[in-house]
């Protein structure tokens, strides 16, 4: 059993970096694998080309800068776990690159996302925090996700490197999720309830 965690900041030992050593510590306190990956800021935009969904790869055409090696890794992965820092009220830049390539070469497809795990945080000086952590959920909403929360809104605050640390609450939050999570991968790998079926949606366009 393992969580793949998508650290979407650029900086290398940031304060996303740090909440999500706090939720490693829970995790594999839980006896789950914990993985965390980060694509850095050289990564590039998807260019809805389709050529993922056309071959049906799984992959994105472009393959230079690691992004279908964290495809590869989220496919093999129990649970995701997305993580950013917060830029003018969303999703940082190169993290938004990573999850619409990773959202169209596996799951508007031949789905590989449905009923895995799934929690998201973010990070912040100051406001955002509610705007981007919703965007982070909705990008797993639409993948068919177990989404697992804690017991408040996953946003910690803190402006230096370390800072985050101190935002006893924020902190507690994301120990809760990691928690929660890991159960919950958990819980499926055991049950012996049936997955239910799923089938691509029909797609439609709202002008004709």
């Amino acid at each position: 059993m393992k969580i793949v965690a998508i650290n979407g900041s650029p900086r290398k030992d940031g304060n996303n970096a740090q909440l999500l050593e706090v939720v490693r510590k829970e995790v594999e306190a839980a006896g789950v694998e914990f993985e965390v990956v980060q694509p850095g800021a050289n990564v590039h935009p998807c260019m809805a080309c389709y050529n993922c969904l056309d071959t049906g790869s799984l992959r994105c055409v472009m393959d230079d800068d690691g992004v279908n090696d964290i495809i590869a890794k989220c496919i093999e992965a129990d649970g995701i776990l997305l993580a950013s820092p917060v830029y003018h009220s969303g999703i940082a830049g190169n993290m938004k690159c990573v999850l619409d390539r990773l959202m169209l070469a596996a799951a508007c497809g031949d789905n590989q996302f449905h009923h895995k795990v799934g929690g998201a945080l973010c990070t912040l000086r100051r406001s955002g925090g509610s705007e981007t952590y919703h965007q982070l959920l909705a990008t797993m909403d639409c993948m068919e996700m177990v989404i697992v929360t804690s017991d408040y809104w996953g946003v910690a605050h803190g402006a230096d490197p370390g800072e985050v640390l101190s935002d006893t609450e924020g902190v507690e939050v994301a120990a809760k999720l990691g928690r929660n999570m890991a159960w919950m991968v958990k819980v499926l790998a055991e049950s012996k309830v049936p997955v239910p079926e799923t089938a691509h949606r029909t797609m439609t366009n709202f002008i004709r």
